[in-house]
């Protein structure tokens, strides 16, 4: 059926219509336009809902429970597969020249040796930092932005902690940091998976 826009009313519907379909596209959800289009037509023309309350309650919550299952399901999946990913890099990298793995299994390497201090725990810091994923994709940078992060020690993620006390100021390290020393199942924003394995280059600019 072709429908003229030729209207403003018309136009106007055709507009509020393709925002909602936009928006209902964007949450993800597999509708029925059709039921749709029913929906609209029955609430406009002032007719009663065609479902009860308990009916719309029963079918919001099932479909709220497997989204929720699906979610559940692809977390796992995804972190398996970085689980399996992060230690097969791990493998590899720990056999490069100059890699040394601690006891926690962080990995680091100096790329520039510097000659001041050590931080300790209790102090701040001031670096320049670039972090990718295992793949290449860099996720977050100090150098992009063009200014260093100043932080304290104790302030970020548990390899960056250790890997820290590591450096001298003027330094800059590779810290390649297993899962249960980065952000582990939970992951962090769009980027960071679950039990993601990272990697981080690091400039030790200062301690303050």
């Amino acid at each position: 059926m072709t429908i003229a826009l030729d209207t403003l009313t018309q136009r106007l519907s055709y507009i509020v219509g393709e925002n909602m379909a936009h928006q209902l596209k964007n949450d993800g959800l597999t509708l029925d336009t059709d039921a749709i289009a029913l929906a609209i037509n029955d609430v406009m023309a002032g007719n009663p809902s065609r479902l009860t309350d308990a009916e719309k309650r029963s079918t919001v919550e099932q479909v709220q429970k497997e989204s929720q299952e699906k979610q559940i399901a692809a977390h796992a999946e995804q972190s398996a597969k970085n689980k399996a990913e992060g230690a097969a890099y791990l493998a590899e990298n720990s056999k490069k020249e100059g890699v040394i793995t601690t006891d926690s299994g962080l990995q680091y390497k100096s790329l520039i040796a510097g000659d001041g201090a050590k931080p300790s725990k209790s102090d701040r810091v001031k670096v320049h930092y670039r972090g990718t994923l295992i793949d290449g994709t860099v996720f977050d940078s100090s150098y992009d932005r063009g200014e260093p992060i100043v932080f304290p020690v104790t302030g970020v993620i548990a390899g960056w902690i250790e890997g820290l006390q590591l450096m001298q100021v003027g330094s800059k390290f590779e810290l390649t940091i297993p899962s249960n020393l980065a952000y582990g199942a939970s992951g962090s924003g769009p980027v960071i998976g679950p039990d993601a394995t990272l990697i981080f280059e690091v400039e030790l600019l200062a301690i303050e």
